[in-house]
């Protein structure tokens, strides 16, 4: 991309990549199934996230966002007024969801070579009411995952996984939803595969998934069943809180699409440029690289930390050249709701100060990731 484009044109943060395929799909229900809610579609795209992770169909519930994924698990395994530690350095999904379902959320320092949850700074926060822990898969990287379920194990904690970044992601050569305890998911626009918007919610837990199929239907009992097949409750009981959170049919019919695109053009398009990033800027003085598996995570973001204290003026200058950055993300514990800075947590408090989000998706060329990658590096050296 030239400059003259690139000031008509920024390059994008992030962005969907769908196309005929997915129009067609949305087309095939509107005018040939003619069903635009929950129904058969969706059970076709559970039954497909299911063969794709190697888990029984039922194991898998598609909601409406990644954010209600996260709602509907902790209110599943999570009793009222029980807490949930989770790390400080997240969207404001995983804590607005915890606090959704009744639960309070526990915020936790983040490792700062992975931004994932620190289990050291968690065991501090035990309390005789923490029931559950939520790691955070940043950026698309589950980080030592073995040491999270190792850690639930010893302190009787459900495990909830915010895996929102982290759908195709593996751990240990094993995809994040083949195995744990509760895995959430989300396909909202940006993500590694797009519904437009969604979620997804897996686990063996036979109560868990009963729990969650009926309070997606605003708790309407075994209503699941009806709507796959074209039907519809209508004497029914409701013992339970439940929401609006299912998934339609348009929805399920453009991740299907996008589903059969991870492993042959997404998962391998983002690998391949993220390792570009990698290589590039490896030995950039001020510039930290995030640990990752190179090989089994499908990055999300492209994070990295400027540790020099210039982020805010290098981002600036990005932002002007049509080079768009974000900031993954501002410590919850910051936020007003959750506490608006009544304690300290110094490591979350530095990487706010620090990360830097890159541009990444699929779309993206390698000569625009080494147009990134030279402005910075430019920048950087220049400015010593």
């Amino acid at each position: 991309m030239s400059d003259s484009n690139r000031h008509n044109a920024p390059l994008r943060l992030s962005r969907s990549v769908v196309g005929r395929e997915e129009a067609e799909a949305v087309t095939r229900i509107i005018m040939e199934e003619g069903y635009l809610g929950m129904g058969a579609e969706v059970q076709r795209l559970e039954a497909e996230i299911a063969a794709y992770l190697g888990v029984a169909a039922a194991n898998v519930s598609c909601v409406n966002t990644g954010t209600a994924a996260l709602h509907l698990a902790v209110q599943a395994a999570v009793p009222q007024g029980g807490e949930v530690l989770v790390q400080s350095v997240t969207y404001v999904a995983s804590f607005q969801a915890i606090r959704a379902a009744g639960a309070v959320p526990v915020a936790c320092e983040a490792l700062p070579a992975s931004v994932t949850i620190d289990l050291d700074d968690a065991a501090r926060r035990l309390t005789p009411r923490t029931r559950a822990i939520m790691p955070v898969h940043y950026a698309g990287y589950a980080g030592d995952l073995d040491a999270v379920y190792a850690f639930a194990e010893r302190h009787g904690l459900r495990v909830i996984e915010d895996a929102a970044h982290a759908f195709g992601s593996s751990h240990r050569g094993r995809l994040i939803g083949s195995f744990g305890d509760i895995v959430c998911f989300s396909f909202d626009g940006i993500k590694n595969i797009t519904c437009g918007e969604g979620g997804a919610i897996v686990s063996a837990d036979p109560a868990v998934n009963a729990a969650v199929k009926d309070a997606r239907l605003l708790g309407v009992e075994r209503d699941t069943e009806k709507r796959f097949t074209g039907q519809r409750s209508w004497n029914f009981d409701v013992t339970a809180q439940g929401w609006r959170y299912h998934m339609s049919n348009i929805m399920a019919a453009i991740g299907r699409v996008q589903l059969r695109r991870l492993p042959r053009e997404f998962a391998p398009a983002r690998r391949r440029l993220s390792a570009l990033y990698r290589e590039l800027l490896q030995d950039t003085p001020g510039v930290a690289l995030l640990e990752t598996d190179a090989e089994g995570t499908v990055p999300h973001i492209m994070a990295v930390r400027i540790t020099d204290g210039r982020r805010d003026t290098l981002r600036g200058l990005l932002d002007g050249e049509g080079l768009t950055t974000g900031l993954h993300y501002r410590p919850n514990h910051l936020h007003t709701l959750f506490g608006g800075a009544s304690r300290s947590l110094p490591v979350s408090e530095r990487l706010e100060k620090e990360l830097l989000t890159l541009p990444l998706h699929p779309a993206l060329s390698e000569d625009d990731v080494r147009a990134v990658c030279t402005r910075l590096r430019t920048f950087m050296q220049e400015n010593r």
